[in-house]
This record gives structure tokens, C-alpha cells and sequence, in this order.
């Protein structure tokens, strides 16, 4: 069973059609969208401060999102793929992101919607990501705009993977 606590009288809620695995933690104010999912050794802390979750997002095995007391929460938008061993601190994702594996995003920055953040970027505080960009790097920079196809090859397809993979566990 998944690691669920409630922090000050406040749990976590989540809408229909999501999956939570077994060895993942939610604690405190979160409050997911549909078809969600939240993978293997994820950790999602709305202890400090609050998370809030769109529709069709995907937060990968072992990502960490977290905000700052009193401070930053976490925004995050719909059908947003947030990858393996990322890290979402404090700050705002836009909708139709894709957030690449082991990327970090620190406090108070936005990524703007139609955006990915390359694998290992580190997006820092107060940055602001370009819609219908490319960020890499460290610290994270423009490197091109995305094209369509990337919007509809990329963010797209691994948000709709995501909702298949997470009905592949559903008993």
C-alpha cells in the first residue's frame, strides 16, 4: 500500500482513474487531477507548502516534488510527464511539459506551457522558460524552439504512455 500522511489534519486527494504505486509518498496538501499517476519510489511533500496537480500528470519513479515553507508551492499544470529522478521545487509548470530525467526546477521559476526541460538540466530560481521551448544545461538555457511534432512526438505521447502504462497495474 501506498505511503499516504496526513500533516495537520490535511491528506491528500486525488481525482478518478489514477494510480498510485505501492512504495510511493504523498503527505500533507496535495491535491491531484484525473488520470494521474504517481510511480515507484516517487515522493510528493505538501508539508510545507501545497502541491497542485492538472489532469494526465506523470510523476516518473524516484522524482521528488516538494516546495518551501512558507514560501513556494508547487504549481503543475495538465498533462505534464515529470521524469525518473527529477526534483519540482516550489515553482510553477505550465501545461504540456515535459520534464526530462533527473532535470531539476528550483524555486519560483515557470515553465511556461509547451516546453521541455532536457534530461540533467538545471533550471534555476526565478527562471523563466520560454513557451514552446528547449532548455539544457546548467544552469538550464534556451537551445531551440520546439516544433510541433515535438509537442505532438514527444510531451504528448509519454503523457497518454503514462495513462496506458498506469492501466496495466490496475486490478
Amino acid at each position: 500500500m501506498s505511503f499516504i500522511f496526513e500533516i495537520k489534519g490535511i491528506k491528500p486527494h486525488w481525482g478518478k482513474d489514477c494510480f498510485i504505486a505501492p512504495n510511493a509518498t504523498l503527505s500533507g496538501d496535495i491535491i491531484m487531477g484525473n488520470e494521474c499517476s504517481v510511480w515507484f519510489n516517487a515522493v510528493l511533500r505538501g508539508d510545507v507548502n501545497s502541491i497542485r496537480m492538472g489532469n494526465k500528470v506523470n510523476v516518473q519513479d524516484g522524482a521528488v516534488i516538494h516546495c518551501t515553507y512558507l514560501k513556494t508551492s508547487t504549481k503543475i499544470g495538465n498533462n505534464v510527464s515529470i521524469g525518473h529522478n527529477a526534483i519540482v521545487h516550489g515553482c510553477v509548470i505550465e501545461d504540456n511539459v515535459l520534464i526530462g530525467m533527473g532535470a531539476i526546477i528550483m524555486d519560483n521559476a515557470k515553465v511556461r506551457s509547451n516546453s521541455i526541460i532536457a534530461a540533467g538540466a538545471v533550471v534555476l530560481e526565478n527562471t523563466i522558460v520560454e513557451p514552446g521551448s528547449i532548455y539544457a544545461g546548467v544552469p538550464a538555457k534556451k537551445i531551440k524552439d520546439i516544433s510541433e511534432e515535438l509537442i505532438k512526438g514527444e510531451i504528448e505521447r509519454i503523457a497518454n504512455n503514462y495513462i496506458m502504462y498506469a492501466g496495466w497495474y490496475k486490478i
